[in-house]
């Protein structure tokens, strides 16, 4: 992984931690849905070697998941 493919990983992971605060007024399936949407997001970015189509392919397979995790 090269530096800027770092940068973006760690850059996706502060948003997420920072974002995570913004959750106190959600539902426990909208806080799903966006821990979901995060956690794939950093893993698609992580498997695609930071390609963008694989970052937000994941944020949306893990949004997914995590929307239909708390029904």
């Amino acid at each position: 992984m090269n530096t800027i493919q770092k940068l973006a990983v760690n850059i996706t992971m502060v948003t997420l931690l920072l974002s995570l605060g913004a959750c106190a007024g959600m539902s426990a399936q909208d806080k799903s849905t966006a821990i979901g949407a995060g956690v794939g997001a950093v893993g698609g970015a992580i498997l695609t070697n930071g390609s963008a189509l694989g970052t937000v392919g994941g944020a949306a397979v893990g949004g997914i998941v995590g929307h239909e995790i708390k029904k």
